[in-house]
């Protein structure tokens, strides 16, 4: 097991799922154009939904870049980490609307692992990620969302317990 590596990518995923909900809080309604721009599927569902900001992603891919220049990482890997961790954010929230689940509602596993996934993959190289790395950090993410969630939402620190 590569042991920095997971260390590095948990850290640049909890920097990209945190640094939308910061920016929330610091800026409130500003800036947060939804990044569906309000279309519908041909099931007349959202796209995405209305929580699923520009902003957010914006956000999510410089903080991991600046992230990734402390973690003596390429600005690159932090960037690409970023965009990957936010498409596989994105594509759970497009499946959850698939699903009849309502924007921010709670689907366990599948809000958190595309978003930990695909920047392993994407990152898979430039980490030197073992298939073992991959899943140790894929199910630590998702076991540290699915138990420290709750305990962000009740320090009213998300708008949401999960």
């Amino acid at each position: 097991m590569n042991l920095a590596a997971i260390c590095q990518i948990l850290l640049l995923l909890v920097v990209a799922n945190g640094a939308p909900v910061i920016a929330k809080s610091l800026l409130g309604r500003r800036f947060d154009d939804p990044v569906d721009g309000g279309l519908k599927w041909i099931d007349n569902r959202p796209l995405l939904g209305p929580t699923k900001t520009l902003r957010g992603v914006v956000v999510a891919v410089i903080a991991c870049l600046i992230a990734a220049l402390f973690l003596r990482l390429d600005p690159l890997v932090g960037a690409a980490a970023g965009v990957a961790a936010m498409a596989g954010d994105l594509f759970s929230s497009f499946l959850k609307r698939r699903l009849n689940i309502a924007s921010s509602g709670r689907a366990v596993g599948l809000d958190q692992i595309p978003e930990a996934l695909l920047p392993c993959l994407v990152l898979t190289s430039a980490l030197n990620l073992s298939i073992v790395d991959i899943v140790v950090v894929t199910m630590t993410f998702w076991v540290g969302n699915v138990v420290l969630s709750p305990l962000l939402h009740h320090l009213g620190w998300r708008d949401a317990p999960h």
